[in-house]
């Protein structure tokens, strides 16, 4: 787990002192719900990352805590929260993976003006669906995101399904120094053209995890949001068979983690039922296996003395479905996007085809962007369908009409994955190199490898100008963003 050379924080040391204290601080934070306004106030702050017996880290924080505290409502109340900034930085607050006005987005000159150093500024929106959501600022984000401001949003069905307890896990990376401290090197080139900031310190709710107390026949709710600016987690948890029922929030026909492990990329949401069905006293591991060679122990499931039943819950896990409208693919609009760009992205845009001859390769592109040295020095690395964006308000990339179906048909001609998010919005994942999905899941953010071709289908029912991106933050700073304007 390290990078780029920085020295690896020792793990093992860190997790001294933190077994037994661990298992409460997994669980959800305070609830708020109900219609009152509720306030987030911005600031430095200390917190206890990795445990006893080291410096507190220096962090950025909403109320004081990391991550900020857990907001949840039901479906259908209105979501009223003051938010005052007292950070170095202008800030805003994005509501990842709500459909909401677009004045509520949160996006800095796009959708608001940014909130000054000193200000305030109160959202108010209504919550249409439930599911797992999260917050965090659209203001200079692969820093502040990097420095811990993002929190929990939980929005409860009207008849939850019936669990005996519910975690919600918040997993981050954080790049330290040897001190615990946070490395100030943000924005920097490397991390901008290869595969975004990765940390060498991993978090669960803002703690170096070591164990978790399950009890035998227990039933679980586990709520997983991938918070880290560039980090993709690839979950496998031994000797248990977790069951799917939403992603990023939406219902999913239940089902099992396909080839045993969950791969979640940054932004990205899963909902898990795990009947906990091991013998007192043993010892299982979540493993995150995503990076080849550098699979490493996430947290081990200890269970403890007490059985709570010896069968599985016999009862129903499947959500009920949401509020989007079905989009008419059969009759639907296409439009064709291209995402391109970062180190050897020329040798992938040459090998599926899409070289300068095409006018979508980088030697095709012209305006200070055709040759590695341009890009890299104007910061402009990653590009949608030719354009490079800076900053957050840029002409539109493609002009949707209310109400219409439409697909987009996405391609990833660079060599680095991408989780790719649109604001305002769901969509289903209809296929997947041509082949249809399984799941036909619906997304916010979508996962796309490299090569990959993957097509969305949605009704453009949310007008404004939203926001389409990589939602690993150096990727979408260094041009890969564009703005989809519903009209």
């Amino acid at each position: 787990m390290t990078h780029d050379g920085l020295k690896a924080i020792d793990r093992r040391a860190f997790l001294s002192g933190t077994t037994g204290a661990l298992a409460a601080s997994l669980l959800p934070g305070s609830a708020t719900s109900g219609d009152a306004k509720r306030r987030l106030v911005l600031a430095e702050t200390q917190a206890s990352l990795v445990g006893s017996g080291h410096p507190k880290t220096r962090v950025w924080s909403y109320n004081g805590t990391v991550p900020g505290p857990e907001l949840r409502f039901k479906q259908g109340e209105r979501l009223q929260i003051e938010v005052e900034n007292r950070l170095p930085q202008e800030t805003t607050v994005h509501w990842h993976g709500i459909r909401l006005p677009n004045a509520m987005d949160g996006v800095p000159h796009l959708t608001q003006q940014p909130i000054a150093r000193g200000g305030k500024f109160v959202y108010a929106f209504d919550l249409p669906d439930a599911g797992t959501y999260w917050y965090h600022p659209h203001m200079l984000s692969s820093e502040q995101v990097g420095r811990g401001l993002y929190g929990p949003l939980i929005v409860e069905e009207r008849e939850p399904i019936r669990v005996d307890r519910e975690l919600t896990w918040v997993l981050d990376d954080w790049r330290l120094r040897p001190d615990a401290q946070i490395d100030d090197g943000f924005g920097n080139m490397m991390d901008a053209s290869h595969a975004g900031r990765i940390g060498n310190t991993v978090t669960i709710n803002g703690r170096v995890p070591d164990t978790v107390a399950v009890r035998r026949g227990e039933r679980i709710r586990l709520r997983l949001i991938n918070a880290a600016n560039a980090r993709i987690f690839g979950l496998e948890f031994a000797g248990h068979e977790p069951i799917v029922i939403a992603y990023d929030g939406q219902p999913v026909d239940p089902h099992r983690l396909k080839q045993r492990r969950l791969d979640l990329g940054p932004a990205m949401r899963a909902d898990l039922v795990i009947d906990m069905m091991g013998k007192p006293g043993e010892r299982f591991t979540l493993t995150d296996s995503f990076y080849r060679r550098q699979a490493y122990k996430l947290v081990d499931l200890v269970y403890g003395s007490e059985s709570l039943r010896e069968t599985r819950l016999d009862a129903t896990f499947a959500l009920a479905a949401n509020t989007m409208p079905e989009p008419d693919i059969g009759n639907a609009v296409r439009h064709d996007i291209v995402f391109q760009g970062g180190m050897m992205g020329m040798m992938v845009e040459r090998q599926m085809g899409g070289g300068s001859g095409s006018g979508m390769g980088m030697g095709g592109m012209g305006g200070g962007m055709g040759s590695m040295r341009d890009m890299m020095h104007s910061g402009r690395i990653w590009r949608i369908n030719g354009v490079a964006a800076e900053g957050h308000v840029m002409k539109p990339m493609l002009t949707l009409e209310r109400g219409k179906s439409y697909v987009l048909a996405m391609t990833n001609m660079t060599a680095w994955p991408h989780p790719i998010h649109l604001h305002g919005h769901s969509f289903r994942v209809i296929s997947r190199n041509g082949a249809p999905t399984r799941d036909r899941e619906w997304l916010d953010t979508v996962l796309m490898s490299s090569r990959e071709r993957v097509e969305i289908a949605f009704v453009a029912d949310n007008p404004g100008d939203w926001m389409f991106h990589c939602h690993i933050l150096e990727h979408q700073a260094a041009g890969m963003m564009g703005v989809i304007r519903v009209a």
